[in-house]
């Protein structure tokens, strides 16, 4: 098929919704809308309103009966979504979910060899999609080798390539830095100049997109509240959707006052310091920093300069490529000088770390469950977890969700969990790698609260991090990597 050849999907929603298997509430329910081809639609709501699992069942991949209930239609060109895959082009939250081949020319091709593009065409769609969104490496590199920014530009790049009649991109610029965004946002420009693709994209924060979309549909109470031309739907109805959590320029959430005293001891302290996830394969280098308590560092800059690769250094879970980190006498006290050489029970009371992916700390089949884990490992009478767990869910709104398992919460819903669960044991220090991502302007607002809060009694706090509205509410320091060579 030539890009001549290409057409735009139509989409169609009649009464539809999704229950998952674990769930009494339903997702979405009676959600019913139609979107004409080519239409470029941004999908807002608050976190957990169920955007994703709209465009997860556009995509085709709910699954069946075992992972829950549908009702109603959802239809691509008049055929079930279910039967429409190769129509449609879907980028997750997660870019490590769509990696799939160890090579990178060989997972952006993957798509269309399931489509039965010719060879030949293939690898020019290959070049060219790399091209388009900036990922400038080479085909035979190694995509475990790619930072978490450049996952997601390859997992676009997989979708372009396909070029599909209907584009959904659920969060696509979540965990880039600034250049990595215009990047993807010029990329998919120049790709809707190509192609009149139907494009439906979810995004907090929606500046970004404005300047390229048509429409704004906004769900909540598990259907459509709000749909229209952008300049209606945000100046008409901006307040009350951004009283119901929804990010709308004019209406920023409130930020926390600044700290409540200085900075205490130097908890962790890092000197001469070079880190590596691969082997003899350094990052950044030449690093000196201490993390104090009732302080916050930010680590910022661009993607692949080792950001998450120091936060998991300075965390004790990477070893030093050289030079050191060691603890305080206090945090350590009957442990070890240096944090890599302490055991897991060790880390759980003194560094607690949230990962940048939330699915790589899930383990239990609750929520709740998941966050008895650290505690009930620590031998903490059941009275006392059970207290621990209760404040944690009802402070990050996940109380209606304790019996849920934690694969079926949205993706800011899963980052939220993954801070509870780092909490439950109450740590020091607490090391974040991207804290707010997926967050609507509601949970932001009360996650950052209760991060400095939290450096308010004494917690030292490290931020991996590209959203700068963070930095500057929390009043951090700053420490900013430079690109790598």
């Amino acid at each position: 098929m030539t890009v001549a050849e290409i057409r735009p999907a139509t989409v169609e929603a009649r009464g539809w919704g999704w229950r998952h298997a674990s769930r009494l509430a339903w997702a979405l329910r009676d959600v019913s809308l139609r979107i004409g081809p080519g239409e470029r639609v941004l999908l807002l709501g608050a976190s957990g309103a169920g955007k994703s699992t709209l465009l997860h069942g556009l995509a085709g991949v709910l699954g069946g009966d075992e992972e829950g209930e549908a009702e109603g239609e959802l239809l691509i060109d008049g055929i079930p979504a279910a039967a429409s895959r190769g129509r449609t082009g879907l980028v997750l939250q997660d870019p490590d979910s769509q990696v799939i081949l160890a090579r990178v020319g060989d997972d952006v091709a993957f798509g269309c060899e399931n489509l039965g593009v010719p060879r030949d065409e293939i690898w020019h769609r290959v070049g060219h999609a790399l091209d388009a969104v900036g990922l400038n490496v080479p085909l035979d590199r190694q995509t475990k080798a790619l930072s978490g920014g450049q996952k997601q530009r390859l997992a676009l790049a997989g979708s372009l390539a396909m070029r599909p009649g209907l584009l959904l991109l659920d969060e696509p610029t979540a965990n880039l830095d600034p250049e990595g965004v215009a990047d993807v946002r010029d990329a998919v420009e120049r790709m809707l100049a190509e192609q009149r693709t139907t494009l439906i994209v979810v995004e907090h924060r929606l500046d970004v997109w404005l300047p390229l979309i048509d429409r704004v549909v906004v769900i909540g109470d598990g259907g459509v509240i709000a749909d229209g031309p952008p300049d209606h739907v945000l100046s008409v109805q901006g307040e009350r959707l951004a009283q119901a959590g929804v990010w709308v320029p004019g209406f920023p959430p409130a930020s926390p006052p600044p700290p409540a005293s200085a900075p205490g001891e130097a908890l962790v302290s890092a000197r001469d310091l070079a880190v590596a996830r691969v082997r003899g394969v350094t990052v950044a280098h030449g690093i000196d920093v201490d993390v104090h308590a009732g302080s916050t560092l930010a680590i910022t800059g661009p993607n692949g300069a080792g950001k998450s690769t120091l936060g998991l250094t300075l965390a004790g879970l990477l070893p030093a490529a050289a030079g050191s980190v060691t603890a305080s006498a206090s945090l350590r006290a009957g442990a070890g000088p240096t944090p890599i050489g302490w055991s897991s029970r060790q880390l759980l009371t003194r560094i607690g770390t949230v990962f940048q992916e939330p699915e790589h700390q899930l383990l239990a089949t609750t929520v709740r469950d998941e966050l008895a884990i650290g505690p009930r490992s620590l031998g903490l009478a059941e009275g006392e977890v059970s207290a621990r767990i209760d404040e944690l869910l009802q402070r990050l709104r996940l109380d209606g969700l304790a019996r849920a398992n934690p694969y079926t919460l949205s993706g800011g819903e899963k980052r939220r969990l993954t801070v509870a669960a780092a909490l439950a044991t109450r740590p020091p220090v607490l090391v974040l790698d991207e804290p707010t991502f997926g967050q609507d302007a509601r949970t932001w607002q009360e996650l950052v609260a209760m991060l400095a809060a939290l450096r308010d009694e004494g917690t030292a706090l490290v931020t991996v991090t590209h959203d700068l509205d963070v930095v500057a509410a929390l009043h951090a320091e700053r420490l900013t990597l430079a690109a790598s060579a």
